[in-house]
């Protein structure tokens, strides 16, 4: 890693109101703080000379004591300048440079003799900054009611947006004006086995936003750690977002103890959208990997599983159709089975059997384990011990075949948002996984949180789904979790991290649908703070050729099934529909053998969000590149270069595309696939389906190779 530290200027005290400021290192971003009248403290930003954050409030309200908000003074104030450059265990690039300017800003609370510190980084790609509390004489505990934190909006700005809620991000995302977030709320609230909406005009972040002078503006949070997540409030008269926190069981917001912080408020900003996707900031706002020699046992994961045949209704996690399961008192064996258990020991090994064909890593099992038949809504509190099997599922046995054909099985550990009983059970299912071969858990969190009254996002929820990740470290194993707190960059921290959902994924095809512009609003939003298990990969469109009863309809053509891959980016990559089904389709389900799950070199070739996204990768320590496209239900014509490619080699591109009526409600699996001879001067022009894309793998070919294909 090189790093480089720069002092700009020593510790200087003032005790009266002063402005501060501070450029990014290329200039283009300009950041204004000062004491307001009453002594609040206020911040602007600007990039090129436009307005992106208007002067905007700083601090919090807490319960009892009396609040971070007004009475301050400057103290003191330093600047420094930061330059290094990090290589993370997994990720977009091989290198990511971390380059900014901070602002220390020491405040004095004249009515309670207090101390507060706001930080401030500028990066080249935007803001980050954040509250800090030093240990002191007058500030111990202390409990947060709200973070009064402002992101006051230079206008009525486009948005992507979901509606604020305390427990799911599963909502399809809303494109509107901001003005018009309020008539578009009671649309936008679809069910979900658990949900708190918060208010008529309450938005979660990642927000993205496009003004009307052509900037785009990405507001989130980084390193949240031992804090509520971060949702919105809009004033839409004056378009100001005033910070929101995710309050527990009793109303209260955050319990602290200083020396202490708060997560970075991030503010991510460019007149080019494809800047936004390249941004690194949420990362470089989190600490280095707590770990030592995390490469060794963390791997970018592709794999298989029983998962989508129980979405769809095929099949069943449950083994039985009784009622009123009892866990350590049901006794399986003498009930009988409803013939549609997914997870039994043939047809796990037939999974087993096609991973290893086709050169994947892992297989996915869900609903092994004994508890299934009730779980669901009950707020059970003793669902699951995440470690007895049911009958038809051999644990043992399937660890020798895996470990046989070289194949790992994933565990499922469903929690059904009873925490309590999973810390009761994780280390001993840990230690389970261990001892029968597994190193990667994919959890989940579905229904209401026991502790009751608790919520998905609220600051003990926070501080166990961190809690898991960590003890799962201790054990070797990677995690993938499902229904938790959005992402904000702790997989630098804590690369075992290696995916989650925390949003609406594919399973909702089968539950209705997802908009066919979600795959182009996605890498703005919930991949802003890190990687989704998205499980693409879908190529019979009609739900009801698995389950005659589901009526649903996957709302993609097939060949953006593929550039999925490449352009909703994760080390975790699933394959989701049947060994069946790709096995019609071999030629097509090539890419997905072939495609990298770990990546050198990113390039963002086009990209307007909730239009469509075009990406390039290059291959970890090859020379292969791999590019996705994907629109929504308009379609396109894609115009593309391969001038990233070395110069004077030439490489074979094999192109997967839509057919010319090809179309993702009338025709979606109609794709052909051709190849033709590219270099660093090609360019490319290719007709995107409504609701389509297409995937491309480059490869580098000598004469010969080149020769054969012209033949």
């Amino acid at each position: 890693m090189r790093k480089t530290i720069i002092f700009i200027c020593c510790l200087f005290l003032w005790k009266m109101a002063g402005a501060q400021e501070l450029t990014s290192p290329d200039k283009n971003l300009h950041l204004q703080f000062s004491i307001q009248q009453k002594g609040i403290p206020t911040y602007t930003l600007t990039y090129k000379g436009k307005d992106v954050i208007k002067p905007s409030r700083l601090g919090l309200e807490l319960k009892a004591d009396a609040s971070f908000i007004d009475s301050f003074e400057v103290a003191g104030a330093k600047t420094v300048a930061f330059d290094e450059t990090w290589q993370p265990v997994w990720g977009e690039v091989k290198e990511i440079r971390n380059q900014y300017n901070e602002l220390e800003v020491n405040l004095h609370q004249v009515s309670t003799d207090r101390t507060l510190i706001i930080r401030f980084r500028l990066f080249n790609d935007g803001l980050g900054f954040r509250y800090e509390f030093p240990q002191q004489r007058h500030l111990a505990y202390f409990v947060i009611k709200e973070e009064r934190t402002e992101f006051a909006l230079a206008g009525d700005h486009k948005a992507f947006w979901l509606p604020g809620d305390y427990d799911t991000q599963e909502y399809s995302t809303v494109t509107s004006n901001l003005s018009e977030v309020r008539g578009k709320m009671k649309e936008a609230i679809t069910p979900n086995a658990s949900q708190t909406v918060f208010s008529p005009t309450g938005l979660q972040t990642p927000l993205m936003m496009k003004s009307k002078d052509g900037l785009y503006i990405n507001i989130h949070e980084a390193a949240l750690i031992e804090y509520a997540a971060l949702s919105l409030e809009l004033d839409d008269r004056n378009f100001v977002l005033r910070s929101f926190l995710t309050p527990d069981a009793v109303g209260d917001k955050g319990y602290l103890q200083a020396p202490c912080k708060s997560p970075w408020r991030t503010v991510i900003v460019s007149d080019k959208a494809g800047d936004i996707l390249s941004s690194k900031l949420i990362y470089n706002l989190n600490e280095p990997t707590k770990y030592k020699d995390p490469a060794s046992w963390i791997k970018p994961v592709k794999y298989v599983g029983v998962w989508w045949e129980m979405i769809t209704g095929k099949s069943t996690w449950a083994y039985t159709d009784i009622e009123n399961v009892q866990l350590g008192v049901t006794d399986y064996s003498k009930t009988k089975p409803n013939g549609r258990h997914g997870a039994n020991n043939a047809h796990v090994k037939e999974y087993i059997d096609f991973a290893a064909e086709n050169g994947f890593d892992a297989v996915l099992v869900e609903g092994w384990n004994q508890g299934w038949e009730d779980w669901f809504g009950k707020t059970k509190d003793y669902v699951f011990d995440f470690l007895t099997p049911y009958p038809d599922f051999d644990v043992q046995e399937l660890h020798r075949y895996a470990a046989s054909k070289g194949v790992k099985i994933i565990m499922h550990h469903e929690t059904s948002s009873s925490v309590r009983n999973y810390e009761r059970h994780m280390d001993t299912a840990y230690r389970f996984m261990v001892a029968n071969g597994y190193n990667a858990v994919k959890s989940g969190y579905v229904g209401n949180i026991i502790p009751r009254g608790e919520h998905h996002y609220g600051q003990w929820l926070v501080n166990h789904y961190l809690y898991a990740v960590t003890k799962a470290a201790e054990y070797h194993i990677m995690v993938d979790a499902h229904e938790s707190v959005h992402m904000t960059g702790l997989s630098r921290t804590y690369p075992n991290l290696i995916g989650q959902e925390s949003a609406r994924g594919t399973e909702y095809e089968a539950f209705g649908g997802n908009n066919p512009d979600h795959t182009t609003i996605l890498p703005f939003t919930r991949l802003m703070g890190g990687p989704m298990d998205y499980t693409p990969g879908i190529f019979q469109m009609k739900v009801s050729a698995y389950n005659p009863e589901n009526t649903s309809w996957v709302h993609s053509t097939l060949a953006r099934q593929l550039a999925l891959y490449v352009t909703m980016y994760s080390p975790l990559q699933m394959a989701a529909d049947f060994p069946e089904t790709y096995r019609k389709y071999m030629d097509a389900f090539q890419f997905i053998k072939d495609v990298a799950i770990d990546w050198d070199d990113t390039k963002i070739l086009e990209a307007e969000p909730g239009d469509y996204i075009t990406i390039a990768r290059k291959s970890k320590g090859k020379s292969s590149w791999f590019i996705g496209s994907t629109c929504d239900e308009n379609g396109r014509v894609s115009k593309i270069s391969f001038d990233y490619l070395d110069a004077g080699k030439k490489y074979i591109a094999t192109i997967y595309s839509d057919k010319k009526d090809a179309h993702y409600e009338k025709n979606p699996q109609a794709y052909e696939i051709r190849k033709m001879v590219v270099t660093n001067k090609s360019t490319l022009a290719q007709q995107c389906a409504p609701g389509g894309g297409y995937a491309i793998s480059v490869v580098e070919a000598d004469d010969a190779a080149i020769k054969a294909l012209k033949k």
